[in-house]
Formats: structure tokens, sequence, C-alpha cells
């Protein structure tokens, strides 16, 4: 069936770059349901010879870069889809969400996700990204508000992760296990639940 899709999606014929893209996007999404990030990549990489400024293509291959790990190109794709639309909330995210997980540049991921929050505050995934950032900075009380307000617009086992690593911190340990087992009878599959509350419980 991959090979049928692919076959039939090279044998179709772009009548412009906008149809280029969407195929791209299509082939591109194939390989990552496949497991295939690498692939998924590449596809979008292909297009984006073609269509250099296309920000749409920038952005989601910036993040297929970040899953190779090839975090340099994720950085230059992210910054190019802020230089191309600047009002572009999630770009702003993204990177400022990246240099928070890997605890780089803080001050500059903290710029970075406040102008995210500032063009979109009621955003679940921003309003994570301001927790988290807060949490590397030490600033636990700001980083439980944020994280819980994410949580209650939107259950996601990222940010019942991140909302029971906060609360770890902050000692109350239970409340952290409620959390993430709650989450995880409702969304079984989530690798960083089960990383974080492995990472954490061991001695």
């Amino acid at each position: 069936l991959l090979l049928q899709a692919m076959s039939l999606l090279h044998g179709l014929k772009p009548g412009s770059n906008a149809e280029r893209a969407t195929l791209a996007q299509t082939e591109s999404l194939i390989w990552r349901e496949s497991g295939d990030d690498n692939k998924a990549f590449a596809a979008l990489d292909t297009a984006l010879a073609q269509d250099r400024d296309n920000a749409d293509l920038l952005y989601e291959s910036a993040m297929l870069a970040e899953r190779v790990n090839r975090m340099d190109e994720a950085e230059l794709r992210l910054r190019r889809v802020i230089e191309l639309q600047p009002d572009r909330a999630h770009a702003y995210n993204a990177l400022g969400y990246s240099l928070a997980d890997r605890n780089q540049r803080l001050d500059e991921a903290r710029t970075l996700i406040e102008k995210a929050h500032s063009l979109s505050p009621d955003d679940p995934a921003i309003l994570d990204s301001m927790g988290w950032i807060a949490y590397r900075q030490g600033r636990l009380g700001d980083a439980e508000g944020y994280l819980r307000r994410a949580f209650d617009k939107f259950q996601d086992g990222e940010i019942a992760a991140h909302l029971g690593e906060v609360l770890w911190k902050l000692e109350r340990k239970d409340e952290a296990r409620s959390i993430w087992q709650t989450q995880l009878k409702a969304q079984p599959d989530s690798d960083i639940l089960k990383k974080t509350m492995t990472r954490l419980e061991s001695p």
C-alpha cells in the first residue's frame, strides 16, 4: 500500500508551487505515519528546493528536522518562518520550546515564548511552553499556574508530564502521580508521560 501510494503521488504532475507543496505534504504525512521521519523530511525538502520561502513547508520541515535530530536546520527554518510571517505564534513557540526543552539559551527561549504568548494568549501549547520555560528558570509558582491553565484547556500527555514534574519539584508527589496516572489511562501511548514517570520515580 505504501509503495502504491508513493507511485500514485509521484505520477501526479503539479501545475504550480501550491500544488507541489500539497503533494509534498501528503507524501510527508504518509512517510511520517509509516514511521520514517527522514523520508518525511526529504519529501518536504524536495518541494522547498522549488519554493524556498513557502512558510508552511518551512515550518513542517523544521518540526521534522527536530525529530531527526537536525537541530541547527530546525532553528534556521523556524527563524525564516518568523521573518516571512512575523505574526505566526507557533513559529516563535516551536523555537522557544525547543531551546527550553534542551535547557539552552533560556533567556532567548523565554523571549520567543513570551512573543508567542502575546500573539496567542489562550493557546494550550503556548501556555505549556510558558510553564516549561518558567520551570527551567526555577520560577515554579509561575510554572504551575501556566501548566494548570494549559491542562484545563487540553488534557494531553505532554502537558500532564510537565505539570506533574513541576509538582514533583514542589514536593507534591502524590498530586503529581495522580495527574500522571489519570492521563495515562486516557492516553496509554504517551511516550513523554511514561518517560517522565520512569525518570522521576527511579531511585
